[in-house]
């Protein structure tokens, strides 16, 4: 039989290794918020001569109507993508004539998206209470679910620190894509982030499901081998479940365009990390509980004192 919980601090010290450097990355870059949190306005534009003019350029164009700390991204040699403070449409619509009169091009723009400052603000609290209350409503759920088990607390608890890891690798990955390919955290990321909240619990149900049943018929053996057995029972159903939706995100995250392409991404990596996190980790943070391991973690062996 596989020994998944007899290695469960290697699997601990994985998870560590993947969330660190987002968190690094956060704490050196910050957190790539798009304008659906921060407020701002977001003008794409296509320059129909073919090639786009310089940054500074456009830079200086927006500083003449107010807007001067405007940051420009480019997106292939004739697109340019505008980050800029909140504007209505008849001053984007005054800018896109001066750049039209000043390059001597017509342009086309492809999207516009305003937010106010007060907005984006209302909807970066809206997010964080639909996180927290997912976390709550799911501790009470399981708690619930699993009342008949001893210790039922546990198991809500353990779901949600599984989850946790699972949000803290999203959002590390996140900070990471939004350094080095310019990605930022949208209304769509909220979306997927919740999503993937949804699945890395659905999976961590099924494995405490079979730990319950297996507890009514193994009920003398230790609880960390009854864990262990109850993992190795549900690993093929829980890998068959999630690779038939990795796949499908896959297909779409290569060939399903570039409108969607950030939020299949994020959802790829979070459902992958959602089946790891069920299997290697929730049921493990189970047996630590159980245990009461942490008693031990800084204590030496006796065998090594007395030698």
């Amino acid at each position: 039989m596989l020994d998944i919980v007899g290695k469960k601090y290697y699997f601990f010290g994985l998870s560590l290794l993947v969330i660190i450097p987002g968190l690094i990355a956060i704490a050196l870059w910050g957190f790539p918020l798009a304008i659906d949190f921060t407020g701002g306005s977001l003008l794409q534009i296509k320059f129909n001569s073919g090639t786009a003019p310089s940054s500074t350029q456009v830079i200086q164009i927006f500083s003449q109507f107010g807007f001067l700390d405007s940051q420009v991204q480019t997106s292939g040699s004739d697109t340019l993508i505008i980050r800029s403070k909140a504007m209505d449409n008849s001053v984007q619509t005054n800018i896109v004539q001066a750049m039209q009169k000043q390059f001597n091009t017509t342009i086309t723009v492809q999207s516009f998206n305003s937010v106010g400052p007060a907005i984006g603000q209302e909807v970066t609290q809206q997010a964080g209470v639909a996180v927290a209350a997912a976390a709550v409503l799911i501790t009470l759920y399981i708690t619930y679910a699993f009342r008949g088990v001893p210790n039922a607390f546990r198991y809500g608890v353990s779901a949600v620190i599984a989850m946790i890891h699972d949000i803290l690798v999203v959002v590390g990955v996140e900070a990471l894509f939004g350094h080095f390919l310019h990605w930022e955290a949208d209304a769509l990321f909220l979306t997927a982030l919740l999503t993937v909240i949804g699945f890395s619990v659905h999976d961590t149900i099924v494995v405490y499901d079979r730990i319950r049943e297996n507890a009514n018929i193994y009920r003398r053996i230790p609880y960390e081998t009854l864990v262990n057995h109850s993992i190795v029972q549900t690993l093929v159903r829980s890998i068959n479940t999630q690779l038939t939706v990795l796949i499908t995100l896959l297909a779409l995250a290569l060939f399903g365009g570039v409108t969607i392409r950030h939020f299949v991404v994020i959802l790829l990596i979070g459902v992958f990390s959602g089946t790891y996190s069920s299997i290697f980790n929730a049921a493990s943070i189970l047996v630590v509980w159980e245990n009461k391991e942490w008693k031990n973690w800084f204590r030496r062996d006796k065998s090594e004192v007395l030698a």
